[in-house]
């Protein structure tokens, strides 16, 4: 008896459809599996990288959602390999989440306390809400970043007979800067860039504290090199003179997850919010996204200081948040 060649089964003629649809679920996860894993592998190997790594690392604990969103791609698509990809994808991201920078109680006695404030006005806009919270928190030290010539003015004006002492580079736009002090200051020498970087020393009831305030240019594509080359200079700054208490606070756009603002923290500098938990806290863009935002403000203090009660302040006018911060500074046993 002839035989005739066997077709396919009822079974597998409904898996071939099975199959072929689980194929675009398997590149929705590679796709997502490929994209966080070039920014992974940056932060692995300690550098920021090119456009649009630097911009994708301020944002790191959110990439948590397209590898989870991988994961389940994985699933229908029953790519166990896959899956395997992204599970250690998220052990890595929960790993590089944890904070950076060692901590510990400064040695040595108290011998005095100050209260700092920091904020981005963008571009003057946020001067008016800034001002109240001066007056509400009453900071010993205000730094104040993208202040033009109005903001610089009305600071003047509204707050002069409480910060007698100021050091400014003054500008329009985002270039002016200024330090506002209920200590007395001395000249020294700020930061070159593209936007206002003063600095001083100030005489904190009769102890020295170097201030710099930070505002290097932003990581914008075409302009990642400027920006490593300023957060460089800071940290130059900070490596300078490691025998005198240090403050330098302002707007970084740099988060703990860039690798140039990582080489900051590496001179012995603590940032003061991770001292008191508040290490992930956003600060920008505070107006758009204040959820999934980043924190790109920091106030950062040299060993001799122990800090707490940080907290951040919605201002009008601004896409960033304040940052105020007590600390208390201690002298070498």
């Amino acid at each position: 008896m002839d035989t005739a060649t066997a077709g396919p089964t009822a079974a597998e003629d409904r898996a071939g459809p099975r199959r072929r649809g689980r194929r675009p679920a398997a590149w929705c996860a590679a796709l997502l599996f490929a994209g966080v894993s070039a920014v992974v592998g940056c932060r692995i190997a300690d550098t920021d990288g090119v456009t649009p790594v630097p911009q994708l690392l301020a944002f790191l604990p959110w990439l948590l959602v397209p590898t989870a969103a991988g994961l389940l791609f994985t699933l229908l698509a029953r790519w166990w390999a896959g899956a395997v990809w992204g599970v250690l994808l998220l052990g890595l991201l929960a790993w590089f989440i944890e904070p950076y920078g060692k901590t510990g109680e400064p040695a040595g006695r108290p011998v005095a306390t100050l209260r700092v404030l920091t904020s981005n006005v963008e571009f003057g806009q946020g001067t008016g809400s800034l001002i109240g919270a001066v007056r509400r928190e009453e900071p010993d030290l205000v730094f104040v970043q993208e202040c033009e010539y109005t903001c610089d003015a009305a600071l003047k004006r509204e707050l002069a007979d409480a910060y007698p002492h100021r050091r400014a580079v003054a500008g329009g736009g985002s270039e002016g800067s200024v330090i506002l002090s209920r200590f007395p200051l001395r000249d020294a020498d700020g930061v070159p860039g593209t936007m206002g970087m003063p600095g001083a020393v100030a005489d904190v009831d009769g102890h020295a504290v170097r201030l710099q305030l930070a505002h290097p240019m932003p990581p914008l594509p075409g302009q990642v090199d400027l920006w490593q080359r300023e957060l460089g200079r800071l940290r130059a700054v900070a490596a300078a003179d490691r025998d005198t208490p240090t403050v330098l606070a302002g707007d970084f756009n740099a988060s703990q997850d860039h690798a140039a603002f990582r080489r900051i923290l590496d001179t012995g500098l603590h940032d003061a919010a991770r001292l008191d938990g508040a290490d992930r806290t956003p600060t920008w863009p505070a107006r758009t996204m204040p959820v999934f935002g980043t924190q790109i403000d920091h106030v950062l203090v040299s060993e001799e200081f122990a800090a707490g009660r940080a907290r951040f302040l919605d201002l009008a006018g601004t896409d960033h948040r304040a940052l105020v911060v007590d600390l208390t500074l201690h002298a070498p046993r």
